[in-house]
């Protein structure tokens, strides 16, 4: 059964969710005349979206086949350098132009997001919401833009760094202070705590990949 289309959502945006959340994960195929059920649209614009995806470095080529593409070691560091170094400004330019208002959405999203301890992938969606809520309280629209094309390539990781253990209750302390960082105005402070986190949650990405290595 075909999925509702949304009217506000082309199909590079569909499919680029379903990559987001999961639906299609790392090494799955995609193809053209299956999303074009699932979704509800025609073929063209489907095999659009893919070739635009592709281009993205989002998919790879397997054989005639295109698959939802992996990073390996060496392009996910490359990403978590970039990444850090990115939402570090975003951290610093949100503790000068965040209204009030954005502090206290902020606040709010780190004590309601203790609901989901126990869900990683639920915890998972809300860091992602917590992190373009700072991108968004940064108020630079370019580097908004930045953000949301490495946060695409984030979706090419197929586990969280939220589900090691103890992690989510760690990574959520760091909200927290990079939240009081914003909020106290300190840029250099945000800038800090953020790279701090994400520091953290790739050495804890690092460490599943190696217990997986290990466990063959």
């Amino acid at each position: 059964m075909a999925e509702t289309k949304p009217q506000n959502k082309d199909a590079y945006a569909l499919i680029l969710e379903a990559i987001d959340v999961g639906i299609y994960k790392p090494g799955d195929r995609l193809v053209e005349s299956e999303l074009a059920d699932r979704f509800g649209v025609s073929r063209t614009p489907i095999r659009e979206a893919l070739q635009r995806l592709e281009t993205q470095s989002l998919l790879t080529r397997d054989g005639r086949s295109l698959i939802v593409a992996s990073l390996d070691h060496n392009q996910m560091a490359e990403l978590y350098a970039v990444r850090s170094e990115l939402e570090g400004l975003a951290a610093r330019l949100a503790a000068r132009h965040a209204t009030p208002e954005e502090v206290k959405v902020l606040r709010d999203m780190v004590i309601e997001d203790q609901a989901f301890m126990d869900d990683p992938e639920a915890l998972s969606r809300a860091n992602r919401r917590f992190h373009k809520q700072i991108h968004l309280a940064s108020h630079n629209r370019y580097l908004v833009q930045q953000l949301d094309l490495v946060h695409r390539t984030m979706a090419l990781m197929a586990t969280t760094s939220l589900a090691a253990e103890g992690r989510g209750e760690t990574a959520l302390a760091e909200h927290g202070a990079i939240v009081e960082a914003i909020a106290a105005g300190d840029g250099d402070a945000a800038y800090a705590a953020l790279r701090r986190h994400l520091s953290q949650a790739f050495e804890t990405r690092l460490k599943q990949d190696a217990k997986k290595e290990l466990l063959g």
